[in-house]
């Protein structure tokens, strides 16, 4: 026996419209079954999670930096997405974003002014989409699986910012620490408003860039293109679209949002390079992404909501001594039933069983003779 999967002839377009909440609940009920395997009793547990962690201003300026990476890279994974164009490396590109936008603190401390920090910026931007050409290169060139490729140079990346902070970029006065030198004044992103908080122009940058994206996939020919490409290349080569061109769009709008929000991430909440810049922001956004139905409006909601797993994964953790891989474990629910509500709202289960062969009738005496 078999699944097979059939593609409804008309979806609901109110279960489209409510999977993601579907999906949320569904988590909600699963997470209560996990607290109670482990002892904890539900309810307190998800006060702990999801009030407690924004229950004060302070905390919701932890909360927009923790968000404001994840709708950087999610609105830039969206585009590829839609393209039909798996990128799963933008951890890589964040990394290599934050590793290029810190050349100019950390080689020339000595420069200051104005221009260190819209300099830092496009640094980082074009090192993330520099890093994302190699998959849209080799997949365009060679016709590699972009997903295998944009993984792997993940672990590239981390290995090299490991070796740049232990090696040729070591603060030579930060007794031996795996780390660059502290980012001077110049070089570190403002903070909105100090006296609260210290939430920084990264979630600006980050509502900037939904807006800007969902105008360009909802009102330009370019957006136009991508949505035709990602579902039926076939008509997008009979409208003159060129894939190739398509794939290096992608890969590189997505690495330079993806190098943009690693940069950010560096000169305004670390303030300085060290072997771990990301706590999976690149992974985490491929959540944020489908749970804000690949729209960019969508996706700054969605990317609330997976920062507050953040802070409550932290907070559960201290007050209830739970492991801090919780938070992980919500985060794959969440996309596992995101996934799951999609799936079935598009296409029904049949379930088909193997014929038994009929055995052919053994002829009888008189025949035979």
């Amino acid at each position: 026996m078999r699944l097979e999967l059939i593609k409804r002839p008309q979806r609901s377009m109110l279960f489209s419209a409510l999977s993601p909440f579907i999906a949320f609940m569904l988590t909600i009920i699963a997470g209560a079954i996990l607290f109670a395997l482990l002892g904890v009793n539900p309810l307190k547990a998800f006060q702990i999670y999801f009030i407690e962690p924004v229950s004060q201003v302070w905390q919701l300026h932890e909360l927009a930096i923790k968000a404001a990476p994840l709708i950087l890279i999610g609105v830039g994974l969206s585009v590829c997405y839609r393209a039909n164009i798996w990128n799963i490396g933008a951890e890589g590109q964040f990394i290599l974003g934050g590793i290029v936008g810190s050349i100019i603190p950390v080689l020339f401390p000595q420069f200051e002014g104005p221009l260190v920090l819209p300099l830092m910026l496009l640094f980082g931007m074009v090192g993330g989409a520099a890093y994302a050409t190699v998959p849209a290169l080799l997949k365009t060139r060679f016709n590699t699986n972009e997903i295998l490729t944009s993984l792997m140079l993940v672990y590239v990346a981390q290995l090299f910012l490991d070796w740049l902070v232990r090696g040729p970029w070591r603060d030579p006065k930060g007794f031996n620490f795996p780390q660059t030198i502290q980012f001077n004044d110049s070089a570190i992103l403002p903070e909105l408003m100090p006296a609260s908080g210290r939430a920084n122009w990264g979630f600006v940058f980050a509502l900037v860039a939904a807006v800007l994206v969902w105008i360009l996939m909802s009102r330009m020919l370019k957006g136009f293109e991508v949505r035709v490409l990602g579902s039926s290349p076939r008509a997008g080569r009979f409208a003159g679209f060129g894939i190739n061109r398509m794939v290096f769009f992608a890969f590189m709008l997505s690495g330079a949002l993806a190098g943009l929000a690693g940069i950010s991430e560096v000169s305004g909440a670390i303030g300085q390079l060290q072997p771990v810049i990301s706590p999976g922001y690149g992974f985490t956004a491929i959540i944020v992404a489908f749970l804000g139905r690949l729209n960019p409006l969508g996706i700054v909601a969605a990317g609330l909501v997976l920062a507050l797993t953040y802070l409550g994964g932290e907070a559960v953790q201290s007050a209830l001594g739970i492991s801090d891989k919780v938070a992980r474990v919500f985060q794959g629910m969440l996309l596992f039933f995101v996934l799951g509500c999609d799936t079935l709202i598009h296409y029904r289960i049949r379930l088909i069983g193997f014929a038994t062969p009929k055995l052919e009738a053994a002829p009888k005496l008189e025949e035979v003779h």
